[in-house]
């Protein structure tokens, strides 16, 4: 079918070679003379990954820190200021992820939000199993649920979105933003119980992996872990339920692991780093 696919600008990275198979005359974003970087965030952390992030979301995060400032999405490119999009066909992906995996077996679909390019997304992954028998992980919001998508992951690495990414008046007025789109729609969408239980449901019957994985920044969220989620939920073990700390920056950071690590360890739960943000620091491409 060779459909076209949204990319955000990095595409499919961190590559070394174009999809002819030449060298690129710009070194990675990672500095790293190889192509691939390192899944830097829960079940999978430290395992050598491609990434391919799709462009455009149907949720606008922009979280509290404890200190009272605001955390917009640390993906700005691929939700709130879509610009520099790719519009690739799915021969043209599969031609870098080949010129660019040497012994890398892990590929990252990433966003933005993968599943609002389901068509595109379905036949981009069944590809990437059939031809070249990758390990696939998709990252979502898990507002959308598809079941032909799901039969070709093999992690789903899911980040539900607690209240406080939910923007509001201070919010939008301290970005000097205004309520439109997903920005007004977000708190309506941001909660999905059914495509969370279809996520947990198909992957317990076909033998998959997935994580919960909570973004967290306030004390308030571990009630709400509990009550909003894993009460109205099933079939989830206490080690797939998986913390991170609110954070695009090492200063963001330093305000909120020490929070999460405790709350972690509290409940049973994992606690995940954010190990590309302290090898690379906070920008795109690594």
């Amino acid at each position: 079918m060779n459909q076209k696919i949204s990319l955000a600008n990095e595409g499919v990275f961190p590559i070394v070679k174009d999809k002819e198979g030449q060298v690129l005359p710009k070194a990675p974003a990672t500095g790293i003379t190889v192509a691939g970087t390192i899944q830097g965030e829960g079940k999978l952390a430290g395992i050598p990954s491609l990434f391919i992030r799709f462009s455009s979301c149907n949720l606008r995060c922009i979280w509290q820190l404890p200190d009272g400032t605001y955390s917009r999405c640390d993906t700005p490119y691929a939700s709130f200021d879509a610009n520099g999009i790719q519009q690739i066909t799915v021969d043209d992906v599969l031609a870098l992820v080949k010129h660019n995996l040497g012994p890398i077996r892990h590929i990252v679909i990433t966003g933005g939000e993968p599943l609002l390019q389901k068509d595109a997304l379905i036949e981009l992954a069944a590809r990437l199993k059939s031809e070249l028998q990758l390990h696939l992980t998709i990252e979502t919001n898990g507002s959308i649920f598809n079941a032909q998508v799901a039969q070709q992951i093999d992690l789903f690495s899911i980040s539900p979105k607690l209240a406080n990414s939910t923007p509001n008046p201070a919010k939008l007025a301290a970005l000097g933003l205004s309520p439109s789109g997903p920005l007004k729609f977000h708190g309506e969408r941001r909660l999905n119980l059914s495509a969370l239980q279809a996520y947990i449901d198909v992957c317990r019957s076909a033998d998959k992996a997935f994580q919960l994985k909570f973004v967290v920044g306030q004390a308030a969220d571990e009630q709400e872990i509990t009550s909003a989620y894993l009460n109205r939920l099933t079939g989830w073990a206490v080690s797939d339920i998986m913390l991170m700390p609110l954070g695009a920056t090492q200063e963001e950071l330093q305000q909120t692991t020490p929070m999460v690590l405790e709350m972690a360890i509290r409940n049973g739960w994992r606690f995940t780093p954010r190990v590309h943000i302290d090898l690379f620091g906070s920008k795109p491409g690594v």
